[in-house]
Order: C-alpha cells, then sequence, then structure tokens
C-alpha cells in the first residue's frame, strides 16, 4: 500500500448542517491520487489530546480553476467528540495532518443502467465523488473520467431535516435524491432502507452509514438478488493495518475470521460480512 503523509493547510471551512462541517485542505499530491470510497488518517499536529488520528471519508477532490486539475481534498464531518469539535474551530489558514489515500475505493458497478447508494446518518460522506465518478463528469485517481452508469440515485436518511447535510451538491452532481428522516421532518418518515424497497431494484447498491442501516440493507440486497457494497464506519487508530484496532468479522469456508477495514476494506461485499458470530 502507498500513501503520503502531508502537513495540509486549511482553505475553507465552514458548516453545512446541524453539527455538520466541510473543511477543504490544500495537498495537490493526494488530491491527484485519492478516488471515491478511499479515506484519509487527519491528525491536528502539536496536540497530544487527542493523540490518535482519526479516519475521514473522500467527500470530493477540488479542482482548481485555472489548471483543470485537483489540488485539494474536502472532507464533511459530523462533531461528535473533542476531536472534530476542535476541527470545527478550524479556520484558514490552520494546518492539520493528513495520510492517505487508504483503503481500497469503490469497484465498478454491475450493470450499466441504475446504482442505487444507500447513506445513514454521516454515511453520505463518500457519495458525492462516487456520483461524479459514476456519470463519468469527473476523474479520480489519474484516470480520466468515463462514464459507468446511466443513473445514479441516493437514498439519504437522516435524524431529522436539521442534519440533511450537501443533498444540493449531490442534486448537482446529477443524482436523483430520495430522503428519509426518522421524525418525517423531511421525505419519507420512516428508514431509509424503508424508502428503498418502495423503488424498482437498481443493478447495484452501496452503501455507508451505521451498521444496523448496514445490515438491512445487506438483507434487502440479497433478497432482491442485488449485489451490494458496504463502506464501513469502523473506528480506527492507525489506518494502515499495523494496530488491527479496526477489524471485522468477514464469512470464511471455515466458517468466520477477522479482516482489518483500514486495508482489507472500508468497503467489503454486503455478501461475505459475517453479521452474527
Amino acid at each position: 500500500m502507498t500513501f503520503q503523509q502531508h502537513y495540509a493547510p486549511v482553505t475553507a471551512s465552514f458548516k453545512m448542517a446541524a453539527s455538520t462541517y466541510l473543511v477543504r485542505l490544500h495537498a495537490p499530491a493526494l488530491a491527484e491520487a485519492i478516488r471515491p470510497g478511499q479515506f484519509v488518517m487527519l491528525r491536528l499536529p502539536n496536540r497530544t489530546d487527542p493523540l490518535l488520528a482519526r479516519p475521514f471519508a473522500l467527500y470530493d477532490t477540488f479542482i482548481d480553476a485555472k489548471t483543470g486539475r485537483p489540488t485539494g481534498i474536502d472532507i464533511v464531518y459530523l462533531v461528535v467528540g473533542k476531536m472534530t469539535a476542535l476541527m470545527a474551530e478550524l479556520t484558514v489558514g490552520d494546518a492539520v495532518e493528513i495520510w492517505g489515500p487508504l483503503g481500497n475505493g469503490f469497484p465498478e458497478p454491475v450493470g450499466r443502467e441504475l446504482v442505487g447508494l444507500v447513506a445513514g446518518g454521516i454515511g453520505q460522506t463518500p457519495f458525492l465523488a462516487h456520483i461524479r465518478e459514476l456519470l463519468g463528469t469527473r476523474g479520480y485517481g489519474g484516470q480520466p473520467p468515463r462514464r459507468r452508469v446511466q443513473r445514479v440515485s441516493l437514498y439519504y436518511g437522516v435524524r431529522t431535516a436539521a442534519y440533511a447535510a450537501g443533498v444540493d451538491d449531490f442534486k448537482a452532481a446529477g443524482a436523483d435524491v430520495h430522503l428519509a428522516s426518522n421524525d418525517g421532518t423531511i421525505g419519507h418518515p420512516g428508514f431509509i432502507t424503508d424508502l428503498l424497497a418502495q423503488h424498482d431494484a437498481p443493478q447495484h447498491l452501496f452503501g455507508c452509514g451505521p451498521e444496523p442501516m448496514l445490515h438491512a440493507l445487506a438483507k434487502q440486497a440479497g433478497q432482491r438478488g442485488i449485489p451490494c457494497h458496504l463502506s464501513l464506519e469502523t473506528p480506527m487508530a492507525c489506518g494502515v493495518g499495523i494496530c488491527f484496532s479496526c477489524v471485522t468479522p468477514v464469512k470464511t469456508d471455515d466458517g468466520w475470521d477477522y479482516k482489518r477495514v483500514c486495508v482489507d476494506g472500508p468497503v467489503f461485499d454486503a455478501a461475505c460480512l459475517q453479521w452474527e458470530k
């Protein structure tokens, strides 16, 4: 695995929705190399609390208007603890320590007509770049743009309307956006997987979000005979496979075993995951 370590200056930072922020980092070499589905580890320099870095998915790369080349990456995050609370205080000119790209990206979709992306909570964050890659409006990882599918539908579930972040971005990227909320304040009242079940089956499903949602999505995909890949949100300490803190159970010929989410994932075939040990 090849990754780069950077001290990346902040070029933009702003609030997108309730407790949800975007930070843009100037890192041209990383922006050229990273693909949708991969992630970076981010640490605030000159601090021992928190000491460890945190994993963040690629939201998208930032394209320089003059050169037409990617010069930075956008990360979207939810404030849930000390690290993300400190990140929300970042301003232009601050610097962070990042390393990446890490993990595997999203695989080539099965079929060319319709792909479904299913997100819960902050699980929408890997999907903006993925939409653009699928529809061929942007190239990533040094590859030229190539249209992979005709249509992309995003199914995005949140607790309440205030937490819906990036909806306009996804629509502008060309996705058909379907929303759900637990309290009914936006879109379908209830679980996003229930809304998905009411629609025609995509040819391939990709999901990211809380484990119960992913489990439900994997079950539905199996029942409907749809290929499904899931991006896991497992906490990580190193991001490079050394510490074995991010393992997830997977099926084997003999029963089940563990795989490291950081190097063997974070994207896994849903049919290979062992939900009950």
